[in-house]
């Protein structure tokens, strides 16, 4: 059974479509490979920055909450 031909979003190149091929699935595999293995950098946070975090996430859902359920006079 063949694989579907599909053209290449980005290099225009065709490629056959198989099954469990990495990346997406309008992309030929020489053009998703870099993103599937780019490197994914996390930032730690230390604890003032995670209570500053915390600080603002709470101001901003005590502010949605007041908007949300304000009472019109």
């Amino acid at each position: 059974m063949a694989f579907p031909i599909k053209i290449c979003a980005v290099c225009h190149e065709e490629f056959e479509l198989k099954p469990d091929k990495p990346g997406f699935a309008n992309r030929c595999p020489e053009c998703s490979a870099p993103e599937a293995t780019a490197p994914i950098s996390q930032h730690r946070m230390d604890a003032d920055e995670r209570k500053n975090r915390s600080e603002a996430n709470e101001a901003r859902r005590q502010a949605m909450r007041e908007l949300l359920y304000r009472k019109d006079s």
